[in-house]
């Protein structure tokens, strides 16, 4: 596509979807409160477990405690509902799961997790690419689909569309570029050409990077040298494919840490830390 054109619509897609404008940062995951959804789905959509499956580990009183609580530390009606409401969303988390392993390679780029950041990178000929990303604070989900009704509300799925670094290593030189996913772009016809992703800040340094470091705001580069910057980064393998694989795989990973953070709460409610 001619360049000018390119440069045209992602100059009104900028205007457009103000998270590229108002996305100014540093090298730094900007917070962003996670979306009451996941809740709401459960209450609203799914049925509490029956019968003693979920209930009868909390009401089957033994003489483990002298409270006749049932369980060991737990003493209070506060920690036993607790305990009753995670059993239950445990479950239904796990069966709402639709990535059981997480892949270690995506695209070419070997994928490494460490809590709740994602690293994934590539070694080329002189250069490494690392992509790095967080996923606290990602889950986002559109509105309810079509007209909102009190007895029966839709969802749409949730997803995780992490801010990510884009890290072009030569030597002891870093070309680094941060970008975040645009809200959906609207449907399109014919020549039409529409990024799923933009640049919010680019910057170059050699060695470490620190705060004394120029950096610029994507949204005030030159419409051309922006365009240039995006064709480049579909060069090194970041092209909006990618980046909706890359969307994949923190969705799977945020909602694996969501279910182990239910599990780990549970156990240190119940005194098993």
């Amino acid at each position: 596509m001619n360049g000018l054109v390119k440069t045209a619509h992602r100059v009104i897609n900028c205007v457009k979807h103000s998270s590229l404008t108002s996305a100014l940062v540093t090298r730094s995951q900007a917070p962003v409160k996670r979306d009451f959804t996941r809740g709401i789905w459960h209450m609203s959509c799914s049925k509490r477990l029956e019968g003693p499956t979920a209930t009868g580990l909390l009401h089957n009183h033994s003489n483990t405690c002298s409270c006749g609580c049932g369980l060991k530390a737990i003493h209070t009606k506060g920690e036993r509902e607790l305990v009753e409401f995670l059993t239950e969303e445990i479950v239904a988390e796990r069966k709402a799961q639709k990535v059981k392993s997480l892949p270690s390679d995506v695209e070419g780029f070997t994928v490494k997790g460490d809590g709740a950041e994602v690293v994934l990178s590539k070694q080329l000929k002189d250069e490494l690419i690392r992509i790095t990303f967080n996923v606290n604070h990602t889950v986002d989900s559109d509105d309810y689909e079509g007209e909102v009704q009190q007895e029966k509300q839709e969802f749409a799925e949730m997803r995780s569309k992490p801010q990510f670094e884009v890290d072009v290593v030569r030597g002891d030189t870093t070309l680094g570029f941060t970008c975040s996913f645009l809200q959906e772009p609207p449907a399109t016809s014919g020549d039409e050409y529409n990024d799923v992703f933009g640049i919010d800040e680019v910057t170059i340094y050699k060695g470490e990077w620190n705060d004394k470091v120029y950096a610029v705001a994507g949204d005030v580069l030159d419409g051309y040298l922006y365009d240039l910057l995006m064709n480049l980064l579909e060069e090194k393998g970041i092209s909006n494919d990618f980046v909706q694989k890359l969307s994949d795989l923190s969705t799977a990973y945020e909602h694996s840490a969501y279910i182990n953070l239910l599990e780990t709460i549970s156990k240190f409610t119940i005194g098993k830390q």
